[in-house]
């Protein structure tokens, strides 16, 4: 009995210290990691599964044209995945931590949209300029890859502004890359706010809280002051402070105006609705107030990427992950009337492919905006909103036909569809796209999108870029005239900074 008692008390006692040291570890924080994974002091990290919650991506596969000749699915303008990671990146992470993340929380789509090109824009009476170009595909020599890039007009003249924003205070946002660098994103767009826009602000942790009221726009300093007196603790009741936030929101709206909630948080919800699905339907249900919904995400470890894409998607709104100041002034500075003013609801693509030109084709990236066929024409079905001056750059991987060259008509056609804000019937427009699209010297933008996919194809260890690894990504970048354009200059730099970790 005595040796059964001692063996009890022994398994006893190594259970309390193997959830003992768990406990601190996680309490640690974030934990350092090699190259390999394994735990060091090299201050490179490594991303687990366990820091992020993310939605799954399934890599779109190559489509035959006699099968199903007809692509369809939403616009998208996030530009998240690029900005966490840049965060990363800069971070310290190495190659390996990336693509543990990659297949879920980089979505290419949004990595290529991140960055300007120089796009023709809309003619008289359309949403969209629509550019495109077919070349040989860098990754694989078999196949074309088609660019299309769709831009909206830039708005010169801003609309009345009611803004709701909807601010986690919870205890997961007390880090410095979190509610401190909130205040300073808010300070951005505070300060080009006027008499004729209203400001409330709602903020959330156990419990919802109105912080401020239906406030003049052009009194920054009394909104600020509101901002800066928060202080983060406490649990996390997302749907407390949604639903007063769209309280408010329809009680100061403004018509023919910009009525938007800017959420800004990181994800974490643990109290009431929790789950992205849970999150899509509620806010789903509210889409049709006139008020738009758009997130700002923060900080890494317990950042919860696939509850601010559904929060974002779901709202009409935009997801923008907010890494440093600089992409703070941008969202909210340089590119403040695409973050703000909707030009095209319910945006949605279709491309009908001509068998004589097109036997196979891949759709890459979009891999959560893909829609079924009969959609497209259902102005009840949701899809991606479009801001002044967004682009929408999208990318096909092609096998051609051997007599496509030689075919006189079109190799496919582009259908978009969209309903004009305040409408709620959409409005369609259709382009031809033949031979002519087709060139063996493609432009520097196209170059450079390829550069991004393949790294965001690198990261998803996608089976269709074959052995190209960073250094050729890095080399071909390298090769590109790059100067005027800051953004993708940066890019550069962090790829070779990960090839260098």
């Amino acid at each position: 009995m005595k040796k059964i008692i001692s063996l009890l008390l022994a398994v006893l006692m190594l259970t309390i210290c193997l959830f003992g040291c768990g406990a601190k570890n996680d309490e640690a924080g974030d934990m350092e990691l090699g190259a390999d994974g394994a735990a060091g002091n090299s201050g490179v990290k490594n991303v687990s599964e366990s820091d992020s919650e993310y939605g799954k991506l399934v890599e779109n596969e190559f489509i035959k044209t006699a099968d199903t000749p007809i692509s369809t699915f939403s616009a998208d303008v996030d530009t998240a995945s690029y900005a966490y990671f840049r965060k990363l990146v800069n971070s310290g992470y190495d190659l390996s931590g990336l693509i543990s993340t990659g297949g879920n929380s980089i979505r290419t789509e949004e990595m290529i949209n991140y960055f300007d090109y120089d796009y023709e824009g809309p003619k008289e009476n359309e949403l969209f300029g629509i550019n495109a170009q077919i070349s040989p595909c860098p990754w694989n020599d078999e196949s074309a890859l088609l660019v299309l890039g769709l831009k909206t007009e830039e708005m010169q003249i801003k609309a009345d502004n009611n803004l709701v924003f909807l601010i986690d205070v919870s205890g997961s946002m007390s880090s410095e890359d979190k509610l401190p660098l909130l205040k300073k994103a808010f300070s951005y767009l505070v300060a080009q706010l006027d008499e004729n826009d209203v400001v409330s602000i709602v903020t959330y942790s156990g419990k919802e809280a109105v912080v401020l009221e239906g406030c003049e726009g052009s009194k920054s300093e009394t909104i600020m002051k509101a901002v800066n007196k928060l202080e983060a603790k406490g649990s996390t009741n997302g749907e407390a402070g949604l639903t007063k936030a769209y309280a408010l929101a329809e009680k100061y709206f403004i018509e023919g105006g910009n009525n938007r909630i800017i959420m800004a948080s990181d994800g974490d919800l643990n109290v009431g609705i929790s789950s992205s699905e849970e999150l899509e339907k509620y806010v789903g249900e509210k889409r049709d107030s006139g008020v738009y919904l758009s997130v700002l995400g923060f900080g890494t470890g317990n950042f919860k990427d696939a509850n601010m894409e559904a929060i974002a998607d779901n709202g009409n709104g935009v997801y923008y992950y907010i890494d440093g100041e600089s992409e703070a002034e941008k969202v909210f500075g340089s590119d403040i009337f695409s973050t703000l003013y909707t030009v095209g609801r319910d945006v949605k693509l279709q491309i009908t492919f001509n068998g004589e030109a097109v036997e196979s084709y891949r759709l890459v990236g979009y891999e959560n905006r893909l829609l079924n066929e009969e959609d497209f024409e259902d102005d009840t079905k949701d899809a991606g909103d479009v801001g002044a001056g967004h682009t929408v750059t999208v990318c096909y991987e092609l096998i051609l036909t051997d007599g496509a060259r030689e075919l006189d008509g079109e190799w496919m056609t582009l259908a978009v569809r969209y309903k004009p804000v305040g409408e709620d019937k959409s409005l369609l427009n259709e382009y031809k796209i033949d031979k002519s699209a087709y060139t063996e010297t493609p432009s520097g933008d196209f170059k450079f999108i390829c550069c991004v996919a393949e790294t965001s194809m690198l990261l998803h260890k996608s089976k269709y870029i074959s052995n190209m690894g960073l250094s050729d990504i890095v080399a071909k970048l390298s090769e590109l005239d790059l100067s005027g354009d800051a953004e993708k200059q940066e890019f550069l730099t962090l790829m070779r900074e990960l090839m260098d970790e």
